[in-house]
């Protein structure tokens, strides 16, 4: 592949012109990606996948025809719940001018968070940028549950791309959770609470393809059980064809450590900048890396991260994934949990699968119900009766628990074909490092970015680095 140059193209959608980004080739010396035009965008945001709505640009961004909006697609709507009670967090400052460091990042989610938390830990000066505030993407809608599982089976997985790999990325998403754990640790005001995972058998079919699941993870080393329909709902009060008990699992308040982190790194030397879009990337000639941003300014580093999440940058010609969109409440304060006293997370063999656990003040945090995303305005139409959906959902699984719905929200996110990642490096693209594409376990692989992004920052690599390659 050769250096691309971002430039808008039309594109019918339904019928309908949209503005979405193509690429040409681009030869020169110093060769920038940059939109030409007046374009009102971001020059790195595209979402995963090649079909925008019509109307809007790359990001989601409504065109600039009036008629439409001049607005930003939301990544999220309703009431999310970190956002809720966690409330409005401090304002940062844009970034006031032209400055340098050893890294940039781009992206405050939580991934960003745990990579700029790392990178300082080991000693770097680090500019951390985010186009809106802190966490207040997709982190915030995230139901944060912390597992190992990935969103192909184990089994599933090895058929994809062999035994060895698939074993290794189970078990590396098992190390990610203990290394979450012990990097919160450290942190005032947020705790990680380790618990159990049952994973439901939804038909007696799938109850049969879960046993063999199970005995094929027990044979890598991992930590698991086949629990009877009559084991789970005595030890749980699920209703169930049985589950896969796994003993490695979590939860933390998404949206309180993404913070936190930022502010230990802050603590440590980071400058951390929100309200500031990068809008252009180029190659230094004598090495390294130049960002601009809305604002004018320009940061000048060793590498570059964008640590987008679901969002590519325009020039990365490649449909790595699809977007979807989930759906999710939260309850009341439960005042009796049952015989889910301890707060084990669960989830569902059916596609699209439910997904629940408890808070720490007492509440069922549930979701499901995915559908593939079209565009924000459907998205948000749908949420009543996907919540409604989802409600009944919970008293099918737990008909002795009486709930109420307090809050409730629906976001987008991307799915990979094979469940995995995208973290590392496109040599055709110097200096610049990617961490993107996360599926239903995205805080577990966000780990996994911050340890191979900040090792290959060192000129190092990391092990099993190849499964999550860019250019797999």
């Amino acid at each position: 592949m050769q250096r691309r140059a971002c430039t808008p193209a039309s594109a019918g959608v339904d019928g309908a012109a949209g503005a979405v980004a193509s690429c040409v080739i681009q030869p020169e010396a110093l060769r920038p990606c940059t939109f030409v035009g007046d374009v009102n965008t971001l020059l790195f945001d595209r979402p995963l996948v090649s079909v925008v709505r019509a109307g809007t640009l790359p990001d989601g961004t409504l065109s600039g025809d009036s008629s439409v909006a001049d607005a930003r697609m939301r990544v999220h709507s309703g009431a999310p719940f970190w956002l809720v009670s966690n409330g409005l967090a401090p304002a940062r400052p844009v970034l006031p001018g032209n400055t340098s460091c050893d890294v940039v990042v781009w992206g405050a989610g939580v991934t960003g968070a745990l990579v700029a938390d790392r990178l300082t830990q080991e000693g770097m000066d680090v500019v951390v940028l985010d186009r809106r505030e802190s966490g207040a993407g997709s982190t915030a809608a995230s139901t944060a549950l912390i597992q190992y599982d990935i969103d192909l089976e184990l089994r599933a997985l090895a058929d994809r791309i062999g035994a060895d790999n698939a074993a290794l990325a189970y078990r590396r998403s098992a190390d990610a959770v203990r290394t979450l754990a012990t990097t919160v640790s450290g942190l005032d005001d947020v705790e990680f609470h380790f618990r159990s995972s049952l994973y439901l058998a939804s038909t007696d079919r799938d109850a049969r393809r879960l046993r063999r699941e199970t005995d094929a993870r027990a044979a890598i080393g991992l930590e698991v059980e086949w629990l009877d329909a009559d084991a789970v709902s005595s030890r749980y009060g699920f209703t169930s064809h049985g589950a896969i008990r796994s003993a490695l699992a979590g939860e933390v308040d998404a949206l309180a450590m993404t913070r936190a982190l930022l502010a230990r790194a802050a603590s440590r030397g980071a400058r951390w900048y929100e309200q500031t879009h990068v809008r252009g990337y180029e190659e230094l000639p004598g090495g390294g890396v130049r960002v601009r941003t809305n604002v004018g300014a320009t940061v000048d580093a060793r590498f570059a991260i964008c640590a987008t999440g679901y969002l590519l940058p325009s020039y990365f010609d490649l449909d790595v994934a699809t977007l979807h969109s989930t759906f999710a409440l939260a309850t009341q304060r439960v005042g009796d949990f049952g015989a889910w006293d301890d707060g084990a997370l669960v989830w569902e063999s059916a596609r699209p699968y439910s997904y629940l656990r408890t808070t720490a003040d007492g509440r069922v945090l549930i979701g499901g119900e995915d559908v593939p995303f079209k565009n924000a305005a459907l998205r948000d139409r749908l949420l009543p009766a996907k919540i409604e959906t989802i409600e009944g959902t919970l008293r099918r699984l737990v008909p002795s628990l009486a709930t109420e719905t307090a809050y409730s929200w629906t976001g987008t996110f991307a799915e990979t074909d094979d469940g995995l990642p995208y973290i590392g490096s496109v040599p055709q693209y110097p200096g610049m490092l990617f961490a993107l594409g996360y599926g239903g376990n995205g805080i577990t692989f966000s780990v996994l970015a911050a340890e191979i992004l900040s090792a290959l920052c060192r000129g190092e690599t990391v092990e099993s680095g190849d499964l999550y390659a860019m250019t797999r």
